[in-house]
């Protein structure tokens, strides 16, 4: 057991290209250095830096940021539940939390001996229109939900909810075309917490954190549009 776990440790953490280590220790550092000096909260704090590492690590197709994305949606949930966004407190606890242990197993059985990262697919034009058609119903049925409930920004909460629902399936896939759906909730959580830090709320991490969010999604999807390439399902 404790020999199996430190050669996991060793390949999740080593053969790192020096770009991918540069961006997750200068993410962190910006985070950390920024959060300390507005003076906000050692949970945000935490929600900030293990969500960077959670994405830098998915983009790297490594499954132990799943590991860290436990630790991520648990702590942004509560968070979330304070900010009386209660489209990300269900999303965060009663999806996330689950899938993050599914994807883990997942993920770790589709790890290439020779990479060390996982086998990336793409989807056929047939099932991207259908996949996209279906969750903009979505979006517009829980945005009516989320009214009646009397919660902050229901539209904006519902799309990344519901984009974020589909993304988190395509991610457990391993399916290119889950950064483009990570690119549009990011955009618009950026300006959920934006609305949110300029009514006086002390959750810049957590801003900061989409920010990182949304650059790590451009750069990934281009990577793993071009290595899933050959790949179509």
């Amino acid at each position: 057991m404790g020999e199996g776990l430190t050669l996991y440790l060793k390949n999740e953490f080593t053969g790192w290209k020096k770009a991918e280590t540069t961006w997750m220790l200068v993410a962190s550092a910006i985070i950390l250095s920024l959060s300390l000096y507005w003076g906000d909260s050692t949970l945000g704090i935490v929600a900030a830096l293990t969500g960077v590492w959670c994405v830098v690590l998915t983009g790297m197709g490594k499954s132990i940021c799943f590991v860290f994305a436990l630790v991520n949606v648990l702590s942004y949930a509560w968070i979330a539940y304070e900010a009386k966004y209660y489209g990300e407190v269900m999303l965060n606890t009663l999806y996330y939390t689950p899938m993050n242990i599914i994807g883990l197993y997942l993920w770790a059985r589709h790890t290439s001996a020779d990479t060390g990262e996982v086998e990336k697919r793409r989807l056929s034009r047939k099932k991207k229109i259908y996949i996209y058609a279906v969750t903009v119903v979505a979006v517009f049925a829980y945005g009516l939900f989320l009214r009646t409930l009397g919660g902050n920004l229901p539209w904006v909460d519902s799309l990344t909810t519901v984009l974020s629902i589909t993304a988190q399936i395509l991610t457990i896939y391993r399916i290119a075309e889950q950064w483009l759906l990570w690119i549009v909730v990011n955009a618009a959580t950026i300006v959920m917490w934006s609305i949110n830090f300029a009514q006086g709320q002390e959750n810049l991490a957590v801003l900061l954190m989409w920010v990182v969010y949304l650059l790590n999604a451009i750069y990934m999807y281009i990577r793993w549009s071009r290595e899933a390439r050959s790949n179509e399902i």
